[in-house]
């Protein structure tokens, strides 16, 4: 057994270590870090007296006991979720302990696979209406990232506020991105300068985490004036807004605008990279393509896609899956230790922060062969069955596994579907650079040119 001292990393530049490498090219770092010196790796950071130490973890084992046989010792508590929580609320996302369990108890009844099931509809309308966008396109030339953060955005809005989409939807798309950027700049700084010195960084930040609580809280009020919605409503908000424990607990009007904000973040940047890449992918590779076209065209044929269809749909689920190893959108997850203990033979000392990295572990050669190669047959039932449950986690896992993974996959199988269906796809941009925000996304334009069947 090695203790921390022991533990093997890279050496980095003798005065910041590994500062410039991490904020520059942090998944080229991390998938380097565990090439070079194995599933555990000490990382030093910053200039002498501000260095910051932190481990990664890389294999399936080292992540099963992080987010699950051990999760209790390993806390949301680093300088990222510091930031998160002050911005976006202290939501399921980034809440602990009695408060984390509370929601979740909330919560839970509204994201059953019955409930869930039930946005169906209003998901294949808008993926309808995004075709007939598609349509109208001169060249058919479209930026896949951009146009699935669009359309991620409206669906889950659709979803969260039902009438009131159109405001939430204009306010979250001029807003999110700068927040996400102040949030990231913030939660990765040496040196964190006070909220409340007025530099240009802090009235961005600022401004547009104003401009989300107050379209949220106003939605949120004009709820409550009218006796908590429609009765027939069934937006999220609303169910919220109604929601009962089992003492008659609810949820106060800051918390339902935390879990809000956190929906809205959470649901629409996820499903937004993996729809992206996995555009991105088929554009890349005819035979999968051809495929998941005959799949999409059959199933549906003539019609709009319901829940059911999740089910018909197996290897466009396996290509979403796939996309979903190569490029996780959350794809490094932070942990802190409370007490020492011993990962993959590693003494990881008590207060120490670690990183989890699906990007790394996904891409991992003893569990997948060839990992850099687009596969989607890698999902096929038995293939599933023989891998260790940690080797994909995009979705997490153990008690703060994501409750929204059924609708992430919902909404993210239908619409491939009734896109592949409806389009021939071809790539126009075959290399596509990497930038780590909140989530995983495209550094630049990740064009596709789509043509219209028949």
């Amino acid at each position: 057994m090695a203790t921390a001292a022991a533990i093997p990393g890279p050496a980095g530049n003798p005065l910041v270590g590994s500062l410039f490498d991490l904020t520059r090219r942090p998944l080229r770092t991390y998938l380097a870090a565990r090439r070079d010196h194995g599933d555990v790796v000490r990382f030093l950071a910053g200039p002498p007296g501000l260095r910051a130490e932190f481990y990664g973890v890389f294999s399936p084992e080292g992540v099963h006991q992080v987010l699950g046989s051990e999760a209790a010792n390993f806390r949301k508590e680093n300088n990222f979720y510091d930031e998160l929580r002050t911005s976006v609320g202290n939501g399921l996302l980034t809440s602990q302990d009695e408060l984390y369990q509370r929601q979740r108890r909330l919560v839970q009844p509204l994201f059953t696979r019955r409930r869930v099931d039930g946005y169906a509809d209003a998901l294949a309308q808008e993926a309808q209406a995004l075709t007939e966008r598609w349509r109208a396109v001169p060249d058919g030339v479209v930026d896949a990232a951009e146009e699935m953060s669009r359309f991620a955005l409206r669906a889950v809005a659709r979803i969260l506020f039902g009438a009131d989409v159109e405001e939430a939807v204009e306010v979250v798309n001029r807003s999110f991105p700068a927040l996400g950027a102040y949030i990231v700049g913030r939660g990765f700084a040496p040196v964190r300068l006070p909220r409340t010195w007025p530099t240009p960084s802090n009235r961005r930040g600022l401004a547009a985490q104003r401009a989300l609580y107050e379209v949220c809280d106003r939605i949120i009020a004009e709820r409550a004036a009218h006796g908590g919605g429609d009765e027939d409503a069934d937006d999220l908000l609303t169910l919220l807004g109604r929601a009962r424990g089992e003492d008659g607990e609810r949820l106060d009007p800051d918390e339902l605008r935390d879990q809000v904000l956190v929906f809205l973040l959470a649901g629409h940047e996820t499903t937004a990279t993996s729809l992206a890449f996995a555009l991105h992918l088929l554009a890349k590779h005819p035979e999968q393509r051809k495929f998941a076209q005959e799949e999409a065209r059959t199933v549906l044929a003539g019609r709009a896609p319901t829940a059911a269809d999740l089910e018909r749909l197996p290897y466009i689920t396996r290509v979403l899956k796939e996309a979903m190893r190569l490029f996780p959108a959350a794809s490094l997850v932070g942990r802190r230790a409370v007490e020492e203990t011993v990962v993959d033979g590693y003494v990881i000392p008590a207060g120490a922060q670690l990183v989890v990295a699906p990007l790394v572990t996904h891409r991992h050669p003893d569990h997948w062969a060839d990992p850099e190669r687009f596969d989607p047959d890698r999902f096929l039932p038995e293939a599933e069955k023989a891998r260790h449950r940690y080797a994909w986690f995009p979705f997490g896992g153990g008690p703060r596994a994501c409750i929204g993974q059924h609708f992430s996959m919902l909404e993210s199988v239908l619409t491939l579907g009734v896109l592949l269906r409806d389009f021939e796809l071809e790539v126009v941009d075959r290399r596509v650079a990497l930038a780590q925000g909140i989530t995983l996304r495209a550094a630049g334009a990740m064009r596709v040119r789509v043509s219209p069947v028949g």
